[in-house]
């Protein structure tokens, strides 16, 4: 179920208990808030169960249940947070928030005032709640081992619902629950070489992830393969989904950042006179597509798609409530980093089962890791390939390649260089879990170039 509205939220009977306590504690605020002064209240909570498996066994499990509160009270241009655990029960929770504004309001009058300080003019509630029921983790686990069966299977398994609410003095009320899994593992044949696979969504599928085991195995005989080592040079190379959730995240680092372009920072400052990628590249945040809330910390809502590169010219930028202040830019609900929260990439033609018989002769490169950048100003790249890197002749793999260091830039790769796209982006969900579940999402297309320029 995905629902949007704009009145503010109310606890209805039967809806979910973590809302219903979380507008409990909203509703205590509102009581207690003060002539002049705002708040905006922050909730980070999931229900999450965990598990880690290696040598194809269960090696730890558990569940994380866990709410965390930030208070922001604002009174003028002075303002100060406080974060806090929440116990669940909505009395000693409210008293606890209520007491937390008391001591923010005893500290504001020590504190400087702000000058890049901005707040939502307009109350914008909305509500949205994803996914349905997910099977339950130990037969999803048995399903894994099953598949992996006789294999060296190392993986971490993910699964339940994340939590993202917002309440503010002004009676706005926004909330997002999200219930997802993710499956992130490597069959191991000895040493580093392995073949790594992912697995995530909203609702499970024994045919889906029986298919990606069949793939992951079948890739796995591949690298027992004597390997081959290639010289540096230039290389045909088909860039898997996999390897290019690898490049959008290096580009997370500030490339779409208003306030990094603003500041000449952003490695895609030349694309603002006149560097250009392919016409076929375009590149957008997609919080309709995503799993990130619609909304970010200080209550500003996002548009439902930010354009970011259209047809390979840049089309625009995240920009923070504190980055529109100071440079008198439009806020478009990025979060303080101003980083990408939801990214995707259109695709091209190219039909992901004809990759190989595209690439005829070159690599086939299934991940990527270590990377960073060599030339941040002019976008340029550097990286080595990972696990399942293939050498191809005549549309067919021929041997596993050793590890490889690559460094070029995003101008050639995905300028002059292009020659396709998989028809077919693929959704990637975060796999990160430090603090909490992260609500982050990368679609991703393959991308086949004429040339990659490999330096080691």
């Amino acid at each position: 179920m995905n629902t949007l509205a704009t009145e503010p939220a109310v606890a209805i009977a039967g809806s979910d208990p973590v809302e219903a306590h979380f507008l409990e504690v909203a509703k205590a605020l509102d009581a207690a808030i003060g002539a002049g002064e705002r708040y905006v209240a922050a909730l980070d909570a999931e229900a999450s169960d965990f598990v880690r498996m290696n040598r194809g066994k269960v090696r730890q499990a558990g569940r994380v249940e866990q709410r965390y509160l930030r208070l922001h009270l604002v009174n003028g241009a002075r303002h100060a947070e406080h974060v806090m655990t929440l116990a669940g029960d909505a009395a000693v929770d409210s008293k606890a928030a209520v007491e937390a504004l008391a001591s923010l309001r005893s500290a504001l009058p020590e504190l400087a005032e702000d000058p890049h300080l901005l707040l939502p003019s307009q109350v914008v509630s909305t509500r949205s709640v994803r996914g349905g029921e997910l099977p339950r983790s130990g037969e999803v686990i048995e399903r894994v081992l099953d598949g992996a069966r006789g294999e060296d299977l190392v993986g971490f398994f993910a699964s339940g619902p994340v939590y993202r609410g917002l309440a503010t003095s002004e009676g706005q009320r926004n909330w997002h629950a999200v219930s997802t899994f993710n499956l992130d593992w490597s069959l191991y044949f000895k040493a580093d070489k392995a073949v790594k696979s992912m697995y995530a969504g909203f609702g499970w599928s024994d045919d889906a992830f029986a298919a990606r085991m069949g793939s992951a195995r079948e890739r796995l005989a591949l690298i027992a393969r004597p390997p081959r080592s290639l010289s540096p040079g230039s290389y045909r190379t088909w860039l898997e989904p996999s390897a290019m959730e690898e490049v959008a995240s290096l580009l997370r680092w500030g490339a779409f950042s208003g306030r990094g372009l603003a500041t000449k920072q952003s490695p895609l400052t030349r694309m603002e006179s006149d560097e250009r990628l392919d016409p076929r590249v375009s590149i957008y945040e997609d919080f309709a597509g995503g799993v990130a809330p619609g909304f970010q910390g200080e209550g500003f809502t996002r548009p439902l798609r930010v354009p970011l590169i259209e047809r390979g010219s840049l089309a625009g930028t995240l920009v923070s409530p504190r980055t529109a202040r100071e440079f008198g830019l439009a806020a478009n609900g990025a979060n303080a980093s101003e980083s990408p929260e939801a990214l995707a990439m259109d695709g091209g033609s190219l039909a992901a089962g004809d990759a190989l018989a595209a690439l005829d002769t070159g690599l086939f490169v299934g991940n990527l890791w270590y990377m960073n950048y060599s030339d941040r100003a002019a976008c340029r790249m550097t990286g080595m390939t990972r696990f399942a890197t293939f050498w191809v002749e005549g549309g067919r793999i021929v041997a596993p390649v050793n590890v490889m260091r690559f460094d070029d830039s995003l101008y050639r790769l995905l300028g002059e260089h292009l020659v396709d796209l998989s028809d077919t982006p693929e959704l990637m969900l975060s796999s990160e879990s430090y603090g909490s579940r992260h609500l982050n999402s990368v679609r991703m297309p393959g991308a086949l170039v004429s040339a990659m320029a490999f330096t080691l």
